[in-house]
């Protein structure tokens, strides 16, 4: 991708196995400097090692994105450490069974999981938006890409925390993309449909794959590499022009 040697990325929520931890890795092999935060540092820093040793240019920092002096000192540090912050990728969520596993219908929901959801996968973006869109601004120029998902577009009869604060994603992402544009600063949306990042290789089975398989226009599901190339797309120059767009990377399960 053109234009991006040497510039400065976040990852919010980069682990290993997973889309931001992929993307962490795809945007160091293009040359960014990445810096790989996650609520398990120590997750962080195993693929900051893998960047690393393949000759990359990252290091690991602990961030809670709930908590917005996190994301502010996160922000802060990336700019003291490498001069700028040129990229922000959001794609921190809690898919733990505790969060997700209790995320039922809307006449069921408890109401800790509908905040706590809130609070991680709406308030915690905007955090990190609100603390980088000035330093993009500033420099002037900068992209942020945050994580939806086409639960949102399908209507799921549940999990509707999680469709309910994705669906917030799309207002915030294009109130951002019409405050920072004039300005050289771009945000979009990427929207993943069924990937097989470790977890659920871990905790789906071979008949689940099938069956979603069986709904998607592609010969297979998709992977975390998938993901970490359009965002290398969107923060790069050959994405100069794509700005508050929703981007479905889900083989073709669904159509908008």
């Amino acid at each position: 991708m053109r234009g991006l040697q040497d510039k400065v990325a976040v990852i919010a929520g980069a682990a290993p196995g997973n889309i931001g931890g992929a993307s962490a890795k795809r945007l160091a092999e293009e040359g960014m400097r990445v810096v790989a935060a996650d609520l398990n540092e120590g997750a962080a820093q195993a693929v900051v090692d893998e960047i690393n040793a393949a000759g990359g240019t990252s290091v690991a920092r602990g961030l809670d994105i709930t908590d917005e002096n996190s994301y502010r000192d996160l922000v802060t540090f990336t700019v003291d450490r490498f001069g700028g912050l040129h990229g922000l990728f959001n794609v921190a969520a809690d898919l733990s069974a505790a969060t997700i596993g209790r995320d039922s219908d809307v006449t069921s929901v408890p109401v800790d999981v509908w905040q706590h959801t809130i609070d991680v996968t709406l308030t915690g973006y905007m955090y990190g938006i609100r603390h980088t869109l000035p330093v993009m601004i500033r420099q002037g120029g900068g992209s942020i890409v945050n994580t939806m998902s086409s639960a949102v577009w399908l209507g799921e009869t549940e999990r509707v925390a999680y469709q309910a604060a994705k669906s917030g994603l799309i207002g915030l992402t294009r109130h951002t993309a019409s405050l920072g544009g004039r300005h050289g600063v771009r945000a979009n949306l990427v929207s993943p449909g069924v990937i097989l990042t470790g977890a659920a290789l871990s905790t789906t089975t071979a008949q689940w794959r099938d069956e979603m398989l069986a709904t998607v226009r592609s010969p297979r599901l998709g992977r975390p590499d998938d993901l970490a190339a359009m965002v290398a797309f969107l923060f790069s120059d050959d994405g100069a022009y794509v700005n508050g767009q929703s981007l479905l990377v889900d083989g073709g399960a669904s159509f908008t």
